[in-house]
């Protein structure tokens, strides 16, 4: 019950902000409703009036807010500002259609986690695990970004090969290429936060005992998946409640009426109405994933956490190969190359003479939509993106260890559900659109999946039964924090937010693109990759340039982290 009263307490905290949104925007909504409804009459005193009236904004926001509670309670969401028809039957559709789509995605991401981490699960079995992976191939799928993917895919397999259709919704064959999209990175995501985990797993003296008696290969890879899984199952019913309704970008690319797109919409017309239920829903999402995830993880665990049974998951201490750091000292050089050549060139100098030029000695990365030169928008937008990502990710780390120690899971779940944009539009709000704003709106939730991820690795360490003897030897907090929890807790969790770094300089990007962050025409990856989308066939090197840094910047933090953990202790051999 409590942890029930916890999460409903947070939902409906979040709605009421949500009833607030008009205040914090310092915003009309009647002015928005007018020119949804009525776009060719003026805005005079007496037609504002009366759509208050109508609408029951004359009451004020507490009013209003409270309208839509009681009617909640009775089953009614209420009607649409701007259509004037009920919410209920438009977000049912729309949580339908997600669901449809979030399904199927999930389960391309579960396979793929699984193929990643095949490797792995076969050396470990065998007892053949000697070096450390950097798992570079999960960390390029999992940095690209989903609406290139998704371009990519339609204009490949709907356009020139005619196999599956490139728009519309209802059919199965419509579900491939967006599942697709969607589910790549996430298994990407999944699969490396798998890898990362099972060599731990396999070290563990239950899988050397079961080896010796000739245990099956396959017996032993089961164990160590189910070792491993309890420490990532949150992360799943993250990913599962973002695939709902933060595919905005693939919805609306495929012409899918999904909630992520229903309630982006509702954001940034002011229709609240709508836009609560949106988030009501998405909310309610979360807290069905959350109790999931909660119940098979303890069912997987079995008395051993509750007993203080539960062995330590640590990685062993495994050499790494010169060439990890060789690759990382090399794509570290190149992107700075490539950064240093940029700033040696005006982003903002106009060619319209040279619109869509292809690459050239004047411009070695061709030009833009406008004919301003693409590598220096490359090398000028590397601090904006990069450094502000990297700022963002070190912020969201130490978020996430603080929260995630706590057990916030309420608090976890709630910024796990709501998209970035809705937190930005908040921000934006109360601090105004620009940079600073849009870094705060991205770490208000980004951190969620950290979170998650330490709160599941830290009842585990609690369980150990090295931490029980270290209390019986009289260690105190700190100690027990720093020699016993940590170094269980602090690697696995600084490797993931290593691994998002590419997701955070997107979603500060997409804010950008829709006013929020950064204003045009500073450069940035993302407003790169948002401007240069519709000329991708013309042009596409404007379109694989910035793609291609944030699939390098993703793959110079994984390279750099795993040759770091593989390197040798002085005096080992």
């Amino acid at each position: 019950m409590k942890y029930l009263a916890g999460r409903l307490a947070t939902l409906l905290a979040v709605v009421a902000v949500i009833g607030l949104l008009p205040r914090l925007t310092r915003t009309d909504p009647a002015r928005t409703i007018l020119h949804a409804r009525y776009a060719d009459r003026e805005p005079t005193p007496e037609t504002l009036d009366a759509i208050r009236a109508e609408t029951g904004l004359d009451g004020g926001p507490l009013h209003v807010l409270g309208s839509w509670l009681g009617g909640l309670f009775r089953g009614d969401l209420g009607e649409s500002w701007v259509s004037g028809l009920p919410v209920a039957p438009d977000v049912t559709a729309a949580l339908g259609n997600s669901l449809t789509l979030m399904g199927v995605s999930l389960a391309v991401a579960l396979l793929l986690a699984l193929a990643l981490s095949a490797p792995t699960l076969r050396r470990g079995a065998a007892r053949r695990i000697t070096r450390v992976r950097a798992g570079v191939g999960a960390a390029v799928l999992a940095a690209l970004p989903e609406f290139l993917l998704a371009a990519v895919l339609a204009t490949v397999f709907a356009v020139h090969l005619g196999w599956f259709p490139a728009l519309g919704w209802g059919a199965p064959e419509q579900l491939v290429l967006p599942a697709l999209a969607m589910g790549v990175p996430a298994g990407a995501l999944l699969g490396r936060l798998l890898d990362d985990a099972l060599p731990g797993a396999f070290a563990e003296p239950w899988a050397r005992a079961a080896t010796a008696h000739g245990l099956p290969r396959r017996r032993i890879a089961a164990h160590a998946l189910r070792r491993t899984l309890p420490g990532l199952l949150p992360q799943v019913g993250l990913v599962a409640v973002g695939l709902t309704g933060g595919a905005v970008a693939v919805e609306t690319l495929f012409a899918i009426p999904g909630l992520g797109g229903t309630a982006l919409a509702a954001a940034l017309a002011q229709d609240l109405p709508v836009l609560q239920a949106c988030v009501l829903v998405l909310l309610l999402l979360g807290i069905a994933a959350g109790l999931a995830t909660r119940f098979a993880a303890r069912a997987l665990l079995g008395p051993a956490l509750t007993e203080r049974a539960l062995p330590t998951l640590h990685a062993p201490r495994l050499p790494g190969r010169r060439a990890l750091t060789f690759a990382a000292v090399l794509l570290g050089t190149l992107l700075l190359a490539v950064t240093v050549a940029g700033l040696l060139r005006d982003p903002l100098h106009v060619d319209t003479a040279a619109r869509l030029a292809g690459p050239s000695a004047a411009h070695p990365f061709g030009t833009d939509h406008l004919g301003r030169d693409v590598l220096a928008r490359l090398g000028h937008g590397a601090a904006r993106t990069a450094l502000a990502a990297a700022a963002v990710g070190a912020v969201t780390l130490l978020l996430g260890l603080a929260l995630g120690a706590v057990r916030a899971g309420a608090l976890t779940e709630t910024a796990n559900a709501l998209p970035a944009v809705l937190a930005g539009l908040v921000v934006a709000g109360i601090a105004g659109p620009g940079p600073w704003g849009a870094a705060a709106a991205v770490a208000a939730v980004a951190w969620a999946p950290l979170a998650a991820h330490t709160a599941a690795l830290y009842a585990q360490e609690k369980a150990a039964p090295h931490l029980t003897a270290a209390i019986a030897l009289g260690a105190d907090r700190t100690r027990l924090l720093r020699h016993h929890v940590l170094p269980g807790v602090l690697p696995p969790v600084a490797r993931h937010a290593l691994l998002r770094i590419p997701a955070l300089a997107l979603a500060l990007a997409s804010l950008g693109f829709l006013g929020l962050g950064t204003q045009a025409p500073a450069p940035e990856w993302g407003r790169m990759l948002s401007e240069n989308m519709p000329y991708a066939e013309r042009a596409p090197w404007a379109v694989l340039a910035p793609a291609a840094a944030l699939v390098v910047l993703g793959a110079l933090a994984v390279l750099t982290s795993a040759a770091a953990r593989g390197r040798t202790p002085a005096g080992a051999k």
